[in-house]
Order: C-alpha cells, then sequence, then structure tokens
C-alpha cells in the first residue's frame, strides 16, 4: 500500500493559495499571490530540491493545480527534472476533460473511492501539490497520511486554507522539523490515530 503525501506552503494563518505568484489564483479575494518568494534562500531550496524528487513517487493533482502546471512546467521541465515522465493522477468532477500533459491520468467520479483504490496498489507514495479543493476531500475521507509543511511566517487573511470544510478530528506526530534562515518552519507529519483529551486539572 502506497502512502498520500500533501506537500504545501501555509501561512502562519493556514492560507495555501497562490503562493507562487500575483496571478496563480486570484480567486476568493487574495491579494498577496507569491508570498513565497520573499522567504526562499539556499536553504528552503535544498528542502524543495529533496521533497520534489520524483524518483520514487507519483503526482496527484486538482483540476486547477492541473491546468496551472501544464501551462508551465512542460516548457520549463529542466526545473523539475522528470515532471513531464511522472504519471500525474488528475481530480475533476468533468469526465470529458483532455489532458494534454504526457503522463496525465483522469480520475473522475468517485473521486475519494477511486484515490482510496490507487492506495491500496503497490507501486510510488501518491504526492499532493497545491490543489487546496482537493485536499479537502482527501482530508474528510481520511486518506492523507503525512503533511509536509512549510510554514510561513506571514498571515494573509482571505485566502483558501489547508485545514477548512474537509477538517476531520486527527492525530498527527511530527517526524521532522526544520527552521530557515528566514524564519520558515518545515514541519512533517504522519497521521497518529485518533485525537485524545484530558483534562489538564487531573
Amino acid at each position: 500500500m502506497r502512502k498520500l503525501i500533501v506537500v504545501l506552503f501555509v501561512t502562519l494563518d493556514g492560507v495555501i493559495q497562490a503562493p507562487g505568484g500575483p496571478e496563480e489564483d486570484t480567486s476568493d479575494g487574495i491579494k498577496y499571490g507569491g508570498w513565497v518568494g520573499p522567504y526562499m534562500d539556499d536553504f528552503s531550496g535544498k528542502v524543495m530540491g529533496e521533497q520534489m524528487s520524483l524518483e520514487r513517487s507519483e503526482l496527484l493533482l486538482g483540476r486547477k493545480t492541473y491546468d496551472i502546471w501544464a501551462g508551465y512546467w512542460p516548457h520549463h521541465a529542466a526545473g523539475w527534472p522528470g515532471i513531464n515522465e511522472v504519471k500525474k493522477y488528475v481530480a475533476s468532477h468533468d469526465s470529458s476533460l483532455k489532458l494534454d500533459w504526457e503522463n496525465s491520468v483522469l480520475l473522475s467520479g468517485n473521486v475519494a473511492e477511486k484515490v482510496k483504490n490507487l492506495k491500496s496498489e503497490d507501486g510510488p507514495d501518491l504526492h499532493v501539490w497545491g490543489s487546496g479543493n482537493l485536499i479537502q476531500t482527501l482530508l474528510k475521507h481520511d486518506l492523507v497520511d503525512e503533511l509536509w509543511l512549510k510554514i510561513f511566517p506571514i498571515t494573509l487573511g482571505p485566502g483558501k486554507r489547508l485545514f477548512a470544510e474537509g477538517t476531520i478530528p486527527a492525530a498527527f506526530k511530527l517526524t521532522d522539523s526544520k527552521v530557515t534562515p528566514l524564519g520558515v518552519i518545515v514541519a512533517n507529519y504522519k497521521r497518529a490515530g485518533e485525537v485524545k483529551t484530558v483534562s489538564l486539572g487531573d
């Protein structure tokens, strides 16, 4: 069984929208697209290089993230070796969607069930980048095994959030953490059973 790993940039107030540029995703009133750039340094670049390795992973993307990537990466593949060759699963409600980017596979209909079936197969881990709406579905159905977060020292207010309508009670265990020179917290978590509670007065 392969793992499903969500790889994300996130602000202190939980926004995950438009990290890469002002025009990346302007919906929901976000005004600060491109908020990752000022915090990138050599340390961050090394972390990103490790997390972008496609030797032992395939990609699972939502429709909007796929459209953005398909318009960019095929022409800039030198910046992400293997991005064109790796299998890319694309979740969409549109069963007639045509995927022109090589090695792209459409997942339509009951996406949660299809992702569950993918996870049960032998094969590389599935990495989810961006794809805010898809992530809500994955969280709701408890399909996320790990979260690889880069937490940026800013708040943005409006914007799509990591933990929104798909959030369920769930415990996670911190497996790795680092802090970059510019204050970005790199934190990896894995799913760790149910939420436990205790009274502090006991």
